[in-house]
């Protein structure tokens, strides 16, 4: 997934563990564009590179406008955001207490890159 953002040019990649936090997801994703049309591209690309996988969204919010996109695939939650969306809504702020999972360009991706088939998944497929 990491990689997939970093094909299109996406920024300050950040995965956060936040498992023991919350029960809406263990990973978030977070990348930033410079541009609505980049956002867009990263979102599409991620899209098309999971797809290919066999991991699907179950749901896509903010493509329409693309200051925000969100990604929920399950247990990972991405989210690309324009830089200055990014710094309005802070959610490494909100998240302070997540455990930052280092992703570095170029490298194999984390735990967080590919979503796993959850119990989250199969259940929202079946409905």
């Amino acid at each position: 997934m990491a990689k997939a953002m970093y094909d299109k040019k996406a920024t300050d990649i950040v995965v956060l563990h936040v498992a023991k936090l919350t029960s809406i997801a263990d990973y978030l994703v977070l990348a930033s564009a410079d541009s609505d049309r980049q956002t867009r591209a990263v979102a599409d690309h991620v899209d098309g590179v999971l797809s290919q996988t066999g991991s699907n969204p179950l749901s896509i919010e903010g493509k329409a406008s693309s200051q925000w996109v969100l990604m929920d695939y399950g247990d990972v939650v991405v989210h690309i955001f324009r830089h200055d969306a990014r710094q309005h809504y802070g959610l490494e702020r909100l998240w302070a207490d997540a455990k930052r999972i280092p992703v570095e360009e170029g490298t194999s991706d984390s735990a967080a890159a590919k979503p796993a088939r959850t119990k989250r998944m199969a259940i929202s497929r079946q409905a």
